[in-house]
Parts: C-alpha cells; sequence; structure tokens
C-alpha cells in the first residue's frame, strides 16, 4: 500500500508590526463618534511582508488584517482613496494590484497587469481611475468602475517612482476632461502625460542620476523631485498653461530651483501636508526634515530685506539706477525664500516612509514614521511661540507621542523555543526575549536580554533560560516578569544550549571550546534589611567537557544516554551522557555543522549544515544512512517530529522542507517567509511547527487532515513549474518589442486568464454542436411530428437541461471584469464567428447588453482585419447591429423613464421637505440689528 502523509499548512503569522517593503499611510479613525475623534490619533495601514496590517496607533493595538490566500508575493506600495477614504489600492511584487475595502477588510476588485513589482500608486480627483507605476518601467491607468486597464504608457527606461494625477482645466477653450499625469522614473526623467491623447507631451531630465522620489502640492500648482547627493529639485507646474499646451505654446512644468538636504545621501521619499503649508523628507538614516513654506508675505519681507542689504552695499548711483527694477516680485523669488528649514525630526531607527495626519490643531503638526526596526512612531511637533524682541525663531519642538513597539523584535529571531504544552512560545533577539501566547498571537512578557544565541523553557514552564554572544546565561522569570540571574558560563558566545531529558540539568557549548554541564538547585537566599530567607533558583556547574574546536551544537538523545557536539572542524563527537566517554565520529560534511537532531526512539541522529547537505546517521555504529542535497543555501536547522523518523529542515533559501527520514524522500516544500529561516521549534504535544525568519515574522504551521501521496505532490510541482515558465514566457513575447507603439493595452496573460479562456472555447464548440442538432432535429421534425428528441450533452442536462446560450452566458458571467479581455486574446479567429451567432442572440433577447456589448466591441477592435476580409460575416454584422439598437433603444428609453420618476420623488420630498413659519430667534436677530443700524444713524 501507498505511504501517506499529513499536510503541514500556515495557520497563523504574528511578530510583525511593518515591514519596509513598502509605504505606510496614516487614515483617520474609520467609525469614530464626534467626542472621540479628538482623542483618537488615528489609524496606520502599514505593510507586513504579504500582508497589510491595520493598527490602532494610539492604543497600540492590531486592528484587523488584510490577507488574500492566493497572493504570495510581498506588498509593494500602498494608496487611499482621495474620495472614499475606506478604499485603499495596494500593490504587490508580483506586479497585482488589489483595491481593499477597510471595513470589511475584503477585496473589492483585483488588477494584474505589470511584469514585476508596483511601485507607484495614485487615485484620480473622482476616485473612478487609478494610476500605477512599476519597476517594469510602465504606467497602467485603471479605470474603477468597468474594473479594467485603459492602456499601458511605456516612455520610462526604469523604475517609476511615483505618478500623480493633475486635473484638467475643463472650463478653459480646449481643455481637457481626462487630465494630465505625472511620473518620475529611475530614468532621471519627469514626463508630463496628456491622458486625452494618451501621450507624453513633456520630458525633462529632473536630476543628474536617478529620481529617486516625486511629490505633488495639494494644490497641483508644484512639485518636488527627490535626486542622489541631497538634491531636491522644486517644480512650478502652469496649470493655466496646459490647455493651450496642447498647441505646444510653453513648458508646463518649470523648474524653479534646487534645495539641499543635510544628509547628503539619496531621499526615499518627499511628502507635502494635506493641508498646511510643510514639506517632509527623509533618507535611509534615522531622521525626517521638515521643510515650512512661507506665506506670500513672508516671502515679500525676505525679498525686501535681500534688496535693502544689496543696496546698503552699492553706491547711490547705481541704487537709484536698479530701485524698481527686480522689486519685491515674488516671481523672481528663489527656492530658499521660499522654502525654509524648519525641523529634523530624531527617529528610533532607520525611517523607511513618512505620512503626514491631518491631526495636530493650528499650534502643531503631526507625522507617522515607519522604521525599518519593524515600528511605527507618531510624532507631535509643535509650532515655537514668538517672543518678543526676538528676530530669530526658535527651533520647534517635538516629542514622540506614541509607538507601536510591542507586538514585534527590533532585530532578527535567532531562537525559538515552546513551552511543555506548546501554549507559549519564547523567542529571543540581539535584544530583547519575548514571551508570545501560541494561540492568540499576542505578546505576554517583553524582557531586555543581551545577545540571544539560544533559549530554552526550563521544566514547569516559569522560567526561561537565554544563551548570549557574551558567554552569559541568563535565567528569566515569566511571571514575575523579571530578570533572576545572569551567570558569566563561557569566554565565547554559547552557540548552544539544551534541557537533560529528565530535567534537572542543562549542557551549554560554546565558541570558547567547552562543553559545561549545569545543575538546577533551590538555594535559601537572604531577605535585605530582614532575617527571613527565600528560595531562589541557582545553576552550579557540575562538569566541563574541553574539546579541540568551537561547538555549534550539542544535543541529548531523548532517553538521556547519549550527548553529540558539533565542531566548527565540520565533525559531530558523540559521547555517553553519563561518564563523558568517546562513543563515535561523524564525518562525512564539507562546511561546519549549525544544527542536529535526535530521534524520539535515540536510533537516529539529523545533522545540516553550511554546505547545503542534510545527513542521516544512525547511533549504532555512526554510519551514514543518507545525505541529502536539502536546501539551495545553508540549512539552519532541523528537527525530528513527535514519535517518528520524519523530520523539517529550515534554510537560508526561506524554505521549510518536510522529509521522511526512513524512505529518504522529500514530502513537502512549506513556503511564505521572505527572508533567511533562523530558527525553528516543533510542538511537544500537538501537531505544530514554528519558524522565525529574517523578514521579522513568526509562522505557525499546523497539521491537517488533508493527506499527501508523494506521487501526487511531485506531479502538482511540475505542473506549478509548467505554468509559471509558461506565463513568464509569455511575458517576455509581449515586453520584446522595445520599439514599438508609446501606448499598447493593459493586459497580462496568466494562468487564470488561460483558463478562462479555454473555459469560453469549450463552451462555444459544445454550443455550436448542440445548436446545429438541435436545427437538424427541427428540420427532420417537419417531416417526422412524431420524432423523439436525440440525446443532449450530459452537461446541460445536470445543469437542469438549460440552453447552450445560457450556458456560454453564464461561463462568461463567471469570468472576472478585468480578465475577461485577456480570456478573449485566447480565443482564435476561428472561434470568432461561432461567438458572434451567440452574441446575436444576446442581443436579440436583451441579455446582459452591457456586458455583449463590451464583448463585440472587443473582439472587432482585436480581429478587425480578418473580419473586413471575411465577406460571409457581413449578414451576421448587420443582424447584430439591427437587434442590438433596438436592445439599446429600450434600454435608453427605460432609464430615461426611470430618471423621470426619481426626479419626480426628488421634487415631491423637497416640496414635503419645506416650511412656511419663520422662526421667532432669526425674526428678533434681524430685528435687533436693523434697531442697532437705526440707532448708531440717530447718534450721528
Amino acid at each position: 500500500m501507498v505511504k501517506s502523509y499529513l499536510r503541514f499548512e500556515h495557520s497563523s503569522t504574528f511578530g510583525v508590526v511593518v515591514t519596509g517593503t513598502a509605504n505606510t499611510v496614516w487614515a483617520a479613525e474609520a467609525t469614530a463618534l464626534a467626542q472621540t475623534k479628538t482623542t483618537s490619533a488615528g489609524r496606520a495601514i502599514a505593510p507586513a511582508n504579504e500582508e497589510v496590517l491595520v493598527w490602532d496607533i494610539k492604543k497600540g493595538e492590531f486592528l484587523s488584517r488584510w490577507r488574500d490566500g492566493k497572493c504570495k508575493a510581498v506588498v509593494s506600495a500602498i494608496a487611499q482613496s482621495r474620495t472614499d477614504k475606506d478604499v485603499f489600492a495596494v500593490g504587490y511584487a508580483d506586479g497585482s494590484i488589489r483595491l481593499w475595502d477597510s471595513k470589511t477588510s475584503t477585496v473589492v476588485i483585483s488588477f494584474n497587469g505589470h511584469r514585476s513589482a508596483v511601485s507607484a500608486l495614485a487615485f484620480d480627483h473622482s476616485g473612478t481611475r487609478l494610476a500605477s507605476g512599476s519597476k517594469d518601467a510602465h504606467v497602467i491607468v485603471w479605470d474603477l468602475v468597468s474594473e479594467v486597464g485603459l492602456y499601458r504608457l511605456k516612455g520610462h527606461k526604469d523604475q517609476v517612482a511615483e505618478v500623480g494625477f493633475l486635473k484638467g482645466p475643463e472650463e478653459v477653450e480646449g481643455g481637457n476632461a481626462e487630465g494630465w499625469l505625472v511620473s518620475a522614473g529611475k530614468d532621471t526623467l519627469i514626463k508630463l502625460w496628456d491622458l486625452s491623447t494618451q501621450h507624453c507631451v513633456e520630458t525633462h531630465v529632473a536630476h543628474h542620476g536617478e529620481c529617486w522620489a516625486m511629490a505633488l502640492s495639494p494644490d497641483e500648482r508644484g512639485c518636488i523631485t527627490a535626486g542622489n547627493g541631497g538634491e531636491l529639485k522644486v517644480w512650478a507646474i502652469d496649470t493655466a498653461g496646459l490647455a493651450s499646451r496642447v498647441r505646444g505654446r510653453s513648458d508646463c512644468l518649470i523648474d524653479r530651483g534646487t534645495l539641499y538636504r543635510q544628509n547628503k545621501d539619496k531621499a526615499i521619499s518627499v511628502t507635502f501636508h494635506p493641508n498646511s503649508n510643510f514639506v517632509a523628507s527623509h533618507g535611509a538614516d534615522k531622521s525626517v526634515e521638515i521643510w515650512r513654506i512661507r506665506t506670500e508675505d513672508e516671502v515679500k519681507k525676505a525679498l525686501k530685506r535681500r534688496r535693502k542689504r544689496k543696496e546698503g552695499k552699492e553706491s547711490k548711483r547705481d541704487k537709484t539706477e536698479k530701485t524698481g527694477g527686480e522689486g519685491d516680485n515674488i516671481a523672481h523669488a528663489e527656492v530658499a525664500d521660499i522654502f525654509v528649514s524648519y525641523v529634523a525630526v530624531r527617529t528610533g531607527g532607520k525611517v523607511r516612509s513618512v505620512d503626514w495626519t491631518t491631526r495636530g490643531g493650528k499650534n502643531a503638526v503631526q507625522i507617522l514614521v515607519a522604521c525599518t526596526n519593524n515600528t511605527l512612531e507618531y510624532y507631535d511637533i509643535r509650532k515655537p511661540a514668538k517672543k518678543e524682541g526676538r528676530k530669530e525663531q526658535e527651533v520647534p519642538e517635538y516629542n514622540k507621542l506614541y509607538a507601536v513597539e510591542l507586538p514585534g523584535h527590533r532585530t532578527d529571531i535567532r531562537a525559538l523555543s515552546l513551552s511543555s504544552d506548546d501554549r507559549m512560545l519564547a523567542s529571543a533577539s540581539s535584544s530583547a526575549l519575548k514571551i508570545w501566547n501560541v494561540r492568540t498571537s499576542a505578546c505576554i512578557r517583553t524582557f531586555e536580554c543581551g545577545y540571544a544565541l539560544s533559549c530554552s523553557f526550563l521544566p514547569g514552564d516559569k522560567i526561561v533560560v537565554v544563551g548570549t554572544k557574551t558567554g552569559e546565561i541568563e535565567l528569566f522569570d515569566v511571571a514575575s516578569s523579571a530578570m533572576i540571574e545572569s551567570v558569566k558560563a563561557h569566554e565565547a558566545s554559547i552557540w548552544s544550549l539544551q534541557v537533560h531529558p529528565d530535567g534537572k540539568s542543562i549542557v551549554t557549548g560554546s565558541a570558547d571550546k567547552n562543553a559545561k554541564f549545569w545543575d538546577f538547585r533551590i538555594m535559601q537566599e537572604n531577605v535585605p534589611g530582614t532575617k527571613r530567607t527565600t528560595p531562589r533558583l541557582k545553576l552550579v556547574q557540575t562538569r566541563v567537557l574541553k574539546l579541540s574546536d568551537d561547538i555549534l551544537s550539542a544535543r541529548y538523545s531523548p532517553n538521556g544516554k547519549i550527548l553529540a557536539l558539533a565542531l566548527l572542524d565540520n565533525t559531530v563527537k558523540v559521547f555517553f551522557a553519563d561518564t563523558l566517554k568517546h562513543l563515535l565520529n561523524l564525518y562525512g560534511h564539507k562546511l561546519p555543522v549549525l544544527n542536529m537532531d535526535i530521534s524520539s526512539d535515540s536510533k537516529l541522529i539529523a545533522t545540516c549544515s553550511a554546505d547545503k547537505n542534510v545527513k542521516i546517521w544512525g547511533l549504532d555504529f555512526g554510519d551514514c544512512h543518507k545525505s541529502f542535497f536539502a536546501h539551495q543555501d545553508s540549512v539552519m536547522q532541523v528537527v525530528f517530529e513527535r514519535n517518528s523518523h520524519n523530520f523539517f529542515s529550515a534554510g537560508k533559501d526561506r524554505l521549510i522542507k518536510y522529509w521522511d527520514g526512513d524512505k529518504f524522500e522529500n514530502i513537502i516544500k512549506m513556503d511564505g517567509h521572505f527572508g533567511e529561516i533562523w530558527a525553528l521549534a516543533i510542538g511537544k504535544v500537538s501537531e505544530i511547527v514554528v519558524s522565525a525568519s529574517h523578514d521579522k515574522s513568526i509562522r505557525v504551521w499546523e497539521q491537517t487532515d488533508d493527506e499527501i501521496f508523494l506521487e501526487e505532490e511531485r506531479e502538482k510541482e511540475l505542473e506549478e513549474l509548467y505554468e509559471s515558465t509558461l506565463t513568464t514566457s509569455l511575458g517576455q513575447d509581449e515586453t520584446q518589442d522595445e520599439n514599438g507603439p508609446e501606448v499598447t493595452s493593459a493586459g497580462k496573460q496568466t494562468i487564470e486568464t488561460l483558463m478562462a479562456g479555454e473555459r469560453i472555447m469549450e463552451a462555444l464548440d459544445l454550443g455550436m454542436a448542440d445548436m446545429t442538432m438541435m436545427k437538424e432535429y427541427a428540420a427532420a421534425k417537419i417531416e417526422k411530428p412524431k420524432l423523439a428528441l436525440p440525446p443532449r450533452n450530459p452537461l446541460y442536462i445536470a445543469l437542469g437541461g438549460i440552453s447552450a446560450e445560457t450556458h456560454l452566458l453564464n461561463t462568461i458571467q463567471k469570468i472576472k471584469a478585468s480578465h475577461l479581455q485577456d480570456a478573449l486574446l485566447v480565443l482564435p479567429f476561428d472561434k470568432v464567428a461561432p461567438f458572434l451567432i451567440f452574441l446575436d442572440i444576446f442581443a436579440s433577447r436583451e441579455w446582459n447588453i452591457p456586458l455583449t456589448c463590451r464583448i463585440l466591441f472587443f473582439l472587432l477592435k482585436t480581429h478587425h482585419k480578418q473580419i473586413v476580409a471575411t465577406k460571409t460575416m457581413r449578414v451576421l454584422l448587420s443582424s447584430i447591429r439591427k437587434n442590438l439598437r433596438t436592445a439599446l433603444k429600450s434600454q435608453k428609453d427605460q432609464m430615461g423613464f426611470n430618471l423621470a420618476a426619481v426626479r419626480f420623488v426628488k421634487n415631491s420630498v423637497e416640496a414635503a421637505g419645506k416650511s412656511d413659519f419663520v422662526d421667532e430667534e432669526a425674526l428678533r436677530e434681524m430685528e435687533e440689528k436693523g434697531r442697532k443700524k437705526r440707532a448708531f444713524a440717530t447718534l450721528a
């Protein structure tokens, strides 16, 4: 009988606050009442690998998680709609875009058009269109109402850094209702696109090097681009001249000058305050620079002061000549006169993104900062009070109001340990030890510790022991949240520690070439200032085993008889645990053994190494049973399953693999992490595996009831490999034409669209066969009236005896609107004629006319040349035109009738809502006003 296994699937993720893959967006409280609006600091919409997390900034609470099970790519860009504040566009690294409703945490629309990661997103002013820029150097404009890609703009030669819509001055003659689009890219260029003609009308070289970021001002009269060397270039946008731009009179993007940041590194982002006159910019360091934009009067004063200084230096003759020249005209003001440095906010970690909040009032502005060390910080910047007699303004004060930092580690997690009942998890990093509730994913305790390399729960689950890089063993009490003791155990890093199976002692292996054995003792300690004593747990060293090289891993066998130590010289030495006599040497790895584990029956030992191999050894004779090339990079950890020879291995290639230790076969690959996996822990009573990675996330994998058969699993892997190569080859075919047109369609073939196209073809073939059969039957029935109905396709009978045209319409309606055009591209030309026959039927019966029109127009546009060349189609097309016009006319009449009815109801409601009486208070106020005026006149 074929052996089957049970699948392990990802069940939960925790430990991430924010990742540095995308920008973080601040949003006002969703359901806050008028009274509570003043106290709330709003929400942070933060990227967290493949998910988006929503945090309450003030409470530090996790509110909701936006996760699409089908998507396994990291979030690369987030944007909030201008009109509907509950809608957010999220771009992913695989080129897909999803629109999320923040109230329900569900996907509203999904698009897939880019070949690589989405780098920029922007909604237009009406909220009906979305522009997306990508690393594939293309900009795509999407229609959110009909859920389709409108067009792809190809002009940039490198990643698009930012995009932004400009309003079209419709009231100006020759104006443009579509509007304009500004885009900046890493190819040093800033471009202005006319969306009515879908062409680039202006291109400027923004910087000598890459252009890393761009920000449009709220009034759209200017923008700022960021380049290398701390350079920020200010551009004026001639909005009035945009209409005349069509006739090419002058440039509408005008270079006004350059600002320089204090730090000379590249700026990652630039953002304008939505309501106030402030600009924020930051690089990859721990600071955010803020500039203030002076008002018109302040600029005039500055120009006046400068002119006076200039005049004082010049002679009286020059003075008389030059007065009234430049004057105090703002048009001649330099950028430095308009933008003045306000404050540099020092943050707790390297800044990844900044977003302004609309809170703070008149005397303060507030910013939300997402750092690369897995924290969110919320700063309040107070405007300095003007003091009399002081010309110079004081530097504004800022303070960190809130921070979301407890639900995650600042640095990579290096060690994991599960409690004896699998309810608690200890995770240790270079600065902190955290205790988590595995079921609720909540952080229960946080301790400050040294640079932890290993950790473990002690029997009873009340104490956690940590081995550090500096050679200390630290003991922490979970209940009292305190460190009990710190022992200087070794001279160098403690790479490994393990509790003896009897629970009475531990062994530590260190880089000082010593393995030390420690017993747990309860000592009575005096309470200072009293005569009482209190019991305290102490570690007492009992034995030392000196070896020839650094010890990287130490493991007891579950029966407690054997101790295995992995050394830096690529070998594993096995000793008797009681006498420490040497038993075996395990030779074979080409690089040091990083970790190992012994099976529950103490018969097998699995070792994993930096040479990418996992080896299985017998502990009776030290023979190597099997060696696997397990991962594409160093294998960091290996753990055996309880009461089984199956084991898990985790590597730097971001994969966890599940192996059969008897048959020496890979059962499944568990992919989900986006960074190197450093640590792995397996459940002691439940069937769970916990992993921790460089992407800051801790993931729990649970065993399910889904059975796995190895042959099926291998077939599935081959299919996935074929599908991935198929879609990439399709993508290459489409992007090969470098010198092609500037504007192309926004489609992208995926497995979903190919499958949808195949379903349409299948339904068409079945439909045509059924239709010809029914025609033959109808013709034969004239001669033989009692002729029985021929057997129809079993599929139609199974679906309740539906007609062929109904089945085809149902098939098309099930395809997503965003996938329909790409699915129709799959159809060859010989399928178009049958399709048009069915479209004629849909039009004559008035079935889903919008969908029918959309399909018809797309087919006519795509296969125009062949259709024109085929004379037989003329009759069919004229029939469709006649039926479609009739259907559209009846729908137009129906809509007009309904619209008139709605207007009539509206007028009735307005008439019923009007009141004829006058408010007494209002009348009294009017009389008082009149009396005052008369009194004033009489007095005069």
